[in-house]
């Protein structure tokens, strides 16, 4: 990025930055931004950023789509049997859920020690591709509960140890007047993958290996291509901090009394995501056990699409919307209801025909959540020593319910059956809401 001619709109305002002004270094952005403040200057090549975040996303996502929802629970159900499919998914996806949310705050910690020529972030996004494509390759071969459950392990600590490092991009690197548009495009990125992951996951339903084998390729070659094409700032003359083991411990507590809109911030997305992902995440079971589908995968790519269709729609409106109107929490609330009201539908009518209409609410909701609540985050973080840290610690509240949604979903279920899920879903969506509206930082 450094290299790159500025662009018009890639530039900032002359009315804060001087012609005279010489370029910033990043010790400078290091000891003077914040989450709320804009990187200082010079802010080359946003408009390259902004196109390369929704492959970045997407080939990290893909993965989190397919292979949680359809491909492991499959998986599972053949190595070891349908009697106690739910339970021993219940088993694998909790095991892995807890290192994930380990793992991404510590990837982000990593990073902003990091110092290389290839700056902070980048090296750790190729590292985490790489390992973690070994990793599904590795889980490929896994015909047993602990082998299952060990390579799902290494794949979720590994993508999240690239997916940390990328989402400190936006504090890093975009103005706070371009972060709706950008959160925008990382939600399109997040929400194709993810849904694409289900439609896509859904054609290697009988050949599980070959479609591990796609995605961790995918993954490394879209992430290598987004490091290559958008450069990190060197950081070789950034000295760090001397290593203290308690003050790293500390800094994964974000203290909700001195950073109250952190917090608030955090649990709204918690909420959300674990009402929505205890319903969706456990999509293939229901389909078959529930709504008494005898061919899912069939089915799950016309949902998906419907899905995607909504959050395409929603997402294109509501994150340069939130620009314009310069607002961000309205639009996270409204989102928060309407995911949770889509619920309703299957709860009340246990049909295929209700599943697709409530995808597409949902979708709608959904969408519109993740086009402006990134950028939300990025004005609420606390430090600007510790940006991938800091959003490694609010990714748990987006990537915790999204793994740990078959093991929770797993438990609901065999306690209530599956019409359990969608109160629960409902009531945690909506509180996700109101969440929002005791933050101050951010209208």
């Amino acid at each position: 990025m450094s290299g790159t001619p500025a662009t018009p709109e890639s530039t900032v305002p002359e009315s804060t930055v001087p012609e005279s002004t010489v370029p910033i270094t990043e010790t400078t952005f290091i000891r003077t931004a914040a989450g709320n403040d804009d990187p200082p200057p010079p802010l080359k090549g946003i408009r390259r950023l902004l196109g390369w975040i929704i492959p970045a996303n997407l080939g990290i996502f893909l993965i989190w789509g397919a292979v949680p929802g359809i491909l492991l629970p499959q998986q599972v159900t053949v190595a070891l049997g349908e009697e106690n499919k739910v339970a021993n998914l219940a088993i694998i996806a909790t095991i892995g859920a807890f290192a994930a949310m380990i793992a991404q705050p510590i990837a982000g910690q990593i990073s902003d020690r990091t110092r290389s020529r290839f700056g902070r972030r980048a090296p750790w996004m190729i590292v985490g591709v790489l390992a973690g494509g070994l990793a599904l390759v590795g889980l490929a071969f896994a015909d047993s509960l602990i082998g299952i459950a060990i390579a799902w392990t290494l794949v979720q600590i590994a993508y999240n140890f690239a997916q940390g490092p990328l989402s400190a991009v936006m504090p890093d690197r975009v103005p706070l007047k371009r972060r709706g548009t950008f959160a925008a495009l990382s939600g399109i990125g997040l929400m194709v993958g993810s849904l694409g992951g289900q439609i896509v996951g859904s054609l290697f339903f009988n050949s599980i290996a070959a479609g591990y084998v796609v995605f961790a390729v995918f993954a490394l070659v879209v992430i290598t291509l987004f490091v290559v094409f958008n450069p990190d700032y060197s950081s070789e003359r950034i000295t760090p901090e001397p290593f203290d083991l308690g003050v790293f411990l500390r800094t994964f507590w974000v203290s909700p009394i001195k950073h109250p809109d952190f917090f608030w911030a955090f649990l709204g997305r918690l909420l959300l995501f674990t009402g929505y992902f205890s319903v969706t995440g456990y999509q293939l079971y229901i389909m078959t056990d529930y709504l008494h589908i005898e061919k899912p995968e069939t089915v799950i790519p016309l949902v998906g699409l419907l899905s995607l269709a909504g959050i395409l729609i929603s997402t294109i409106i509501s994150g340069p919307l939130s620009d314009k109107v310069g607002r961000r929490k309205p639009f996270v609330f409204a989102s928060s209801v309407v995911t949770g009201l889509a619920l309703l539908l299957p709860w009340i009518s246990p049909t295929i025909e209700s599943w697709m209409i409530m995808s597409f609410i949902a979708g709608l909701g959904f969408g519109m959540f993740q086009a402006v609540d990134t950028a939300l985050m990025s004005e609420v973080l606390p430090s600007a020593q510790s940006f991938a840290k800091d959003l490694g610690v609010v990714n748990i509240a987006a990537t915790l319910p999204q793994t740990l949604a078959p093991g929770v979903s797993g438990l609901i279920v065999i306690a209530f059956g599956f019409a359990g899920l969608f109160p629960v879903g409902i009531v945690l969506s909506v509180l996700g809401a109101f969440a929002v509206w005791p933050i101050k930082s951010t209208r």
